[in-house]
């Protein structure tokens, strides 16, 4: 055999097993910490440039996907990914692999929370991790308005999004409906306002290096209705199917259906990461139903950022609280597991059935220069909603009291000055320093003011 024919041979891509491949996605998932960002640089490095199973150009075409889809990109490109070697069985592997780490710590630190928070050294840790996680909220706010807001066109829709939230009390799914409308008619009439960046490097031609040496084994599936339907069929009732029963057994009054059905429709709108529908959760969570208060909604985001997994987790433990606290004819303890299992699984099963539906139609998806334009106002408006969160966190975080008033309609949060909180005010402006100054990750941020903020309120009762 000459240089040239082993050369072909080598390059050949070749099948490998699921035994192979569920190692390596446990990696992945173990991995997967600091966010969507971070989640996908890991399944880049580990599945492109090591493994080689995917090239760079179907990497981005996948991703480009994911981004078009409500729910946390980084766990849908896992799965799509899956799905593309071992259609259903590898996109269930794949995904559910993604989000098992991060499912079971935030379960064990919400039993915690719920059962010893009143223990000092834990309040003392979370008393610290507020104002980072706000400071890391404010980042984002940044970081993802520098890459999205390029022109004045999309700069009025985030500020439009932020007024309409903030001053007058629209719900968040209004507010992504009526961006996807402008953004679809904007793309009409003036496309270079609306215009997607791809933001994640060409996807050019392979080379040697990136030429992926696992066989893709099914990239040809054609869509068809009968496929279209059967697989809305299954995926329709392991979403509803799980809330029947609940209802079944414990009533539509009960904290577990009304959980079960208010994260159905969180799945439906969470475009644009965690963040973006944290907005919409505690808007609805906190002052709606009540199932926890807001300075617990950033404990809860401070236990997603420092565990595995997407930081979407974090309706987990609001799951977990609310139904800890109602726990119907139920002991608390299970009631809350049962309230956190539900809410996990009606906000992920719809991730899978956005896979396994339109991955087939990725090709048109991706070509399709309207519903580009649809993505860029979305995403225009999820600075907006952004910059609601964080200003609502600092609020909450910053002042004991924050009153609501009402003004020709306008809603208007009026903070007690004399409840400013001296100590979480000083950790805030350390996070910032930390996290825009000094340039710190959000694990160095994180730790340093969990740290000194368990040694302020530990040794300064008047800081509590």
């Amino acid at each position: 055999m000459n240089a040239s024919e082993k050369g072909v041979i080598q390059d050949c891509p070749r099948a490998i097993t699921l035994r192979e491949a569920f190692p390596i996605w446990c990696r992945v998932a173990a991995l997967s910490f600091g966010g969507p960002a971070g989640q996908i640089a890991v399944m880049h490095r580990i599945l492109v440039d090591e493994k080689r199973w995917i090239s760079e150009e179907r990497f981005l075409h996948a991703l480009n996907y994911c981004m078009l889809l409500p729910g946390p990109e980084a766990q849908q490109l896992a799965t799509y990914i899956g799905w593309l070697m071992y259609r259903a069985v590898g996109g269930l592997m794949a995904g559910v692999l993604f989000v098992l780490p991060g499912c079971l710590a935030i379960l064990g630190l919400s039993i915690l929370y719920a059962q010893y928070r009143d223990v000092a050294i834990v309040a003392a840790v979370f008393f610290g991790l507020k104002p980072a996680v706000m400071a890391i909220v404010f980042e984002a706010v940044q970081r993802i308005g520098k890459r999205v807001l390029k022109n004045g066109a999309t700069l009025t829709i985030a500020a439009a999004a932020f007024v309409a939230i903030f001053f007058f009390d629209v719900p968040f799914p209004a507010v992504i409906a009526t961006a996807a409308a402008i953004g679809f008619v904007g793309g009409r009439a003036a496309p270079q306002y609306f215009a997607v960046g791809q933001g994640h490097g060409k996807a050019g031609g392979d080379s040697p290096s990136t030429r992926p040496t696992v066989a893709i084994l099914h990239d040809d599936v054609q869509p068809s209705l009968y496929r279209a339907v059967v697989v809305s069929a299954i995926c329709l009732i392991l979403w509803f199917g799980p809330l029947v029963a609940i209802a079944v057994l414990f009533g539509r009054e009960s904290t577990y259906w009304h959980e079960g059905i208010f994260f159905s429709k969180a799945a439906v709108v969470t475009f644009g990461g965690a963040y973006s529908v944290l907005a919409y959760v505690a808007q609805q969570a906190v002052e709606r139903y009540g199932w926890l208060m807001p300075g617990e909604m950033l404990d809860g985001l401070g236990m997603a950022e420092t565990t595995p997994g997407p930081l979407i987790m974090v309706v987990q433990f609001v799951g977990f609280l609310g139904a800890y606290r109602n726990p119907g004819p139920l002991d608390p303890l299970a009631a809350g597991v049962l309230g956190s299992l539900v809410t996990t699984w009606v906000t992920f099963v719809p991730c899978f059935y956005w896979i396994f539906l339109g991955a087939p139609y990725i090709e048109r998806l991706r070509g399709n220069r309207l519903l580009g334009s649809a993505l860029s106002a979305i995403t225009a408006a999820v600075v907006g909603v952004i910059l609601n969160l964080a200003v609502w966190f600092a609020l909450h975080v910053l002042f004991a009291s924050v009153v609501e008033r009402r003004f020709a309609g306008v809603r208007v949060l009026v903070p007690e000055w004399t409840t400013l909180n001296i100590a979480a005010a000083a950790i805030a402006i350390l996070a910032c320093g930390l996290t825009f100054c000094w340039k710190r990750g959000m694990a160095v941020t994180l730790a340093t003011c969990a740290a000194v903020g368990a040694m302020i309120y530990l040794a300064w009762p008047g800081a509590r």
